[in-house]
């Protein structure tokens, strides 16, 4: 049995009694915030990952995603997001706010604990993969364990998707990386998530690397690599 502590941020009270009774029953220590403000506060002792609902009274969850990953204890928290919501535009926006995984209402409880043992085994697997990274290339350097990068010995400031992104790119200068092998290794084998917002990703990578940004190549009709 798991002793992750997780941080459930949900205001309606049945869904928020939901998700803590599977993740409980799974052996999850389980914390619950019915508000913004309350998972703020909350946040000031880090869990292992957080479940966090979109839509809030208050600080809503963009919001508080965002705050987290300006600060630096949670600046690499995984956040799962819960939404009613649904549309592309949505989903683009939650990712683009630092959220590593996204789940739409009405959800199966089966998928919700398949998608935070999903989260909570990436984050393990994280430090491995960032190993493999060329860490000298075209001015950056990666640091795996602390989870930074700099550019030219300024630091970036890069979101958890953003920062493995990086890692998987330059775990093999020159190599194509499909989208599709994007989404199964930053997150996760068949998870449902558009090309869009691997292009997205992208996007947000190219912009923080100012004018280095071109050595993220676009390999048009295949997908993107790290220049050599």
């Amino acid at each position: 049995m798991s002793a992750e502590r997780i941080l459930v941020v949900e205001d309606e009270k049945d869904i928020r009694e939901l998700v803590r009774f599977n993740l409980a029953s799974q052996g999850y220590q389980v914390e619950c915030a019915e508000s913004g403000e309350a998972a703020l506060k909350a946040l000031a002792d880090p869990p292992r990952l957080v479940v966090l609902d979109l839509m809030l009274p208050g600080v809503d969850g963009l919001e508080i995603c965002r705050i987290m990953r300006q600060r630096e204890e949670t600046r690499d928290l995984p956040v799962l997001m819960l939404t009613a919501r649904n549309s592309e535009s949505d989903i683009v926006t939650g990712l683009e706010s630092g959220a590593d995984d996204y789940l739409a209402k009405p959800f199966s409880p089966g998928v919700l604990l398949a998608r935070v043992r999903a989260l909570l085994r990436r984050t393990e697997n994280r430090r491995e993969t960032a190993g493999r990274a060329s860490l000298g290339r075209h001015g950056l350097a990666i640091d795996p364990d602390r989870r930074k990068v700099t550019l030219n010995g300024s630091p970036l400031s890069l979101t958890s998707g953003e920062f493995d992104l990086l890692v998987l790119l330059s775990s093999r200068p020159g190599w194509v990386f499909t989208r599709t092998q994007i989404v199964d290794s930053v997150r996760g084998i068949d998870h449902a998530v558009t090309d869009r917002s691997v292009d997205v990703q992208i996007a947000g990578l190219r912009k923080k690397l100012g004018d280095s940004g071109g050595i993220v190549e676009t390999v048009r009709g295949v997908g993107y690599r790290l220049k050599e």
